[in-house]
């Protein structure tokens, strides 16, 4: 069974380049999350903030430490909603959803953009990765 641990030089370096995709989404989340506590929803947008930055550098370990296509997906996964929420929020202004915040913030500043530039690049290597590994288990059902 070939997985992303008997990876080759170029999978190993799509796990590090998606960490640091992830790595600095977890860094503009969890810097941006104060500036967002003051909303007035069950949950706060802030606090969304922190999860995500959780989540996105849990990813980052994950792939560098572990590197299992399990691994790859749950970056895939993380990178990929954040980019869709962002971009989301970005365009469409939905409103509060249940217990969410009305997080329609329709202008690009640097961090935000930073963020999802980050994200985007994160989720290309994950798919990456996953891609790469199902070829490669292909073949060596051949």
């Amino acid at each position: 069974m070939v997985g992303l641990r008997e990876a080759s030089p170029g999978m190993f370096l799509l796990r590090v380049l998606a960490a640091a995709g992830l790595g600095v989404d977890a860094y503009v989340h969890a810097d941006l999350a104060a500036q967002f506590d003051g909303n007035t929803a069950s949950i706060s947008q802030g606090e969304l903030f922190r999860v995500q930055a959780g989540a996105a550098a849990l990813a980052a370990l994950l792939l560098v430490a572990w590197g299992r296509r399990v691994a790859a997906g749950f970056g895939l996964l993380i990178s990929a909603s954040a980019l869709g929420a962002v971009v989301l929020y970005r365009y469409v202004d939905v409103g509060r959803l249940g217990p969410l915040p009305d997080m329609y913030d329709p202008a690009w500043y640097t961090e935000k953009s930073v963020s999802a530039v980050a994200e985007a690049f994160a989720a290309v290597c994950c798919l990456a990765l996953l891609a790469l590994v199902l070829r490669r288990r292909a073949a060596a059902r051949r």
